[in-house]
């Protein structure tokens, strides 16, 4: 019978239809974001291959900012969950206007340097850029770099209505931003007759009325989580110092990742303009392939936070392996299909024979490899951090970029000349050693002493 009735207990945090609410908007939205950036890249491609490598190079660099963006945004998603959890709604409000503070404050830092070094930034990555490439890439990059504070505003607010489990809002604002984001596009390149500069321009105008929308509809008091009105955030060290617990380490991480991504681009960037353009449409289909997983990796910080709050573990590993299996499900059915439309994915690129076939070498590793281990790599992870341990999956993710990525692209791409081929093997061997660490971590249990060990409020873990 005492087994019976803690069966009974376990999946009571997060009921079915409830999971549904939360992880089918989630996929909505992830699937907007990645849908947008490859219609991004194939408007684009009308005004020829310099171009789009010029975009496809600053992206590179723009994700890495971003990250620090979305890493901010994580960690006052599971300091506000964990509240929720705790059943603390006051603090829960506290931590989200702290986010808006901190958050706010790093975007204008980023855009102030972004601005003023944009020829020295792009001129130490990429030292043997085509002078064409470098001259869209300039332009592209000055305005793109005007539109990170929205940007992080943004996604502060997508952050925290997810932690609340209502992923529904930000799934609307993230429809009519990307909305807003083609329709620019249309009419800046077809009407306007613009380059690099109209898609840069769709962007900022998108990422601004996102902002704004967001702020308002985070700032209503019905909301369990909600800011204050926007010139009385004020300052709490204490719960900024919480939020940056989790921000710190996981920006860090993904800082440092991106960054080896931009050194692993600029030994792309060397072997030509075939390569550069091949990778950039990979990436960009590779991004699709991940959306399932990247929604699952979002819900976890969720669905982990809230258990973690109400110091139950059993749930909390409950609820983890659920999302892993949805994951994993998700992700062999979508790369099944991709692999099977390759042919006509490649045609809407509208590329020369010689980047078409590399694009679909390339896409054929991905899409083979990205349904056994990304899910382990990158859903399992969001489940330590959620559970305060952050330090583990940052250190195990560094060791695991500059080891295995960075080093085997060098070796493959370089010495072995395997050139952009080699890049993206090297990067599976870095999936799979991820894979690998964090599955002993969860199954071992090594985020307990980070939280279910402690007795403390939320946050201070």
């Amino acid at each position: 019978m005492d087994n019976v009735a803690e069966k009974k207990q376990i999946g009571t945090i997060f009921s079915g239809k409830a999971l549904r609410k939360l992880i089918f908007p989630l996929v909505i939205e992830q699937t907007l974001a990645v849908t947008v950036g490859m219609a991004d890249t194939m408007m684009i491609a009308t005004r020829g291959e310099n171009a789009v490598s010029g975009v496809s190079c600053v992206d590179t660099i723009v994700i890495l900012l971003i990250g620090l963006f979305g890493a901010m945004a994580t960690g006052g998603a599971v300091v506000c969950a964990q509240f929720l959890g705790h059943k603390d709604e006051k603090s829960a409000c506290k931590a989200a206007n702290q986010l808006y503070v901190a958050i706010s404050i790093l975007a204008i830092v980023l855009t102030v340097v972004s601005l003023l070094l944009n020829k020295q930034i792009l001129t130490l990555i990429y030292k043997k850029l085509d002078p064409e490439v470098m001259a869209f890439a300039r332009t592209y990059f000055y305005i793109v770099a005007a539109s990170f504070p929205f940007l992080a505003v943004y996604n502060a607010g997508a952050a925290l209505f997810r932690a609340m489990g209502n992923s529904k809002i930000s799934m609307y604002v993230s429809f009519l931003m990307n909305v807003i984001n083609i329709v620019g596009n249309a009419v800046f390149l077809f009407v306007f007759n613009m380059s690099v500069e109209g898609v840069a321009l769709a962007t900022l105008i998108s990422r601004v009325v996102a902002a704004v929308l967001m702020t308002v509809l985070v700032g209503k008091k019905t909301n369990p989580i909600h800011i204050d009105s926007i010139f009385k955030l004020g300052f709490d060290f204490k719960m900024i110092k919480r939020i940056l617990g989790i921000g710190i380490p996981n920006g860090l991480e993904n800082s440092v990742f991106q960054l080896g991504k931009i050194l692993v681009q600029g030994l792309t960037a060397s072997f030509g303009t075939v390569a550069i353009a091949a990778n950039a449409v990979a990436n960009t289909v590779a991004s699709f392939e991940v959306i399932p997983g990247s929604a699952m990796g979002l819900a976890m910080i969720t669905v982990v936070g809230q258990c973690v709050g109400a110091n139950d573990e059993k749930q909390m590993r409950y609820y983890t392996k659920k999302l892993m299996l949805i994951s994993y499900a998700a992700l062999i059915g979508l790369n099944i299909l991709v692999l099977l439309g390759l042919d006509h994915i490649v045609k809407l690129y509208q590329l020369s024979d010689a980047t078409a076939s590399l694009a679909k070498q390339l896409m054929i590793i991905h899409s083979g490899f990205c349904m056994v281990i990304w899910p382990a790599s990158f859903v399992l992870p969001n489940a330590l951090r959620a559970a305060n341990d952050v330090k583990f999956t940052m250190l195990a993710s560094l060791f695991s970029m500059w080891t295995f990525r960075i080093f085997f692209s060098y070796i493959l791409a370089g010495n072995l000349g395997m050139e952009v081929v080699g890049v993206w093997l090297a990067m599976i061997i870095d999936w799979g050693f991820r894979a690998i660490i964090f599955l002993i971590r969860f199954g071992r249990g090594g985020y307990r002493k980070h939280s279910f060990a402690l007795k403390t409020p939320p946050g201070n873990a």
